[in-house]
């Protein structure tokens, strides 16, 4: 087990053409993940429809999510909502002009 110590606003790419991501830790029933967005969103078909529940927060800039349902939630930092399985979801905003740092969780 690595007991380096790191931190999370750490090697960010420059380049964010793409949304970054990185699973930071984990094992068959837990995964974390940090998620760097600089203005991307989901694409515009389709949802994420995960098999595990998935705790997301914002440690850093801004975001908003739309559900399926209509539910639109909007994220800033230290703000986190729990989003259970199979809950069709995707990522409609991200500040445009500055990096928004995610914390995600999946787990059963």
């Amino acid at each position: 087990m690595s007991q380096n110590k790191q931190n999370v606003f750490h090697a960010i790419p420059n380049n964010l053409q793409d949304e970054f991501f990185e699973v930071i830790a984990g094992n068959d029933e837990v995964k974390i993940e940090r998620i760097v967005s600089k203005g991307h969103t989901s694409p515009d078909e389709g949802w994420y429809d995960q098999a595990q529940h998935e705790w997301v927060m914002v440690l850093q800039g801004a975001g908003e999510l739309t559900f399926e349902d209509g539910r639109i939630v909007k994220l800033e930092p230290g703000e986190y909502i729990n989003i259970p399985a199979h809950c069709k979801h995707k990522v409609s905003w991200t500040l445009p002009g500055e990096e928004t740092v995610w914390l995600a969780v999946f787990y059963s």
